[in-house]
């Protein structure tokens, strides 16, 4: 975030979780989804977590 980023998603394979970071908050947890959007950032842009768990 310090370099500019408006959005980063750091995905744990192992928990099944990712955690979505944004400017000026505090990271949000996900608990094993299916999907992340990419949100304003992205627009349209969907990753389909579970093809990342395998």
């Amino acid at each position: 975030m310090t370099s500019g980023a408006r959005l980063g998603w750091l995905l744990d394979p192992q928990t099944r979780r990712v955690h979505v970071y944004r400017p000026s908050q505090a990271a949000e947890v996900l608990e094993n989804p299916d999907v992340v959007s990419g949100e304003d950032v992205l627009k349209g842009f969907e990753l389909q977590v579970l093809e990342v768990w395998g």
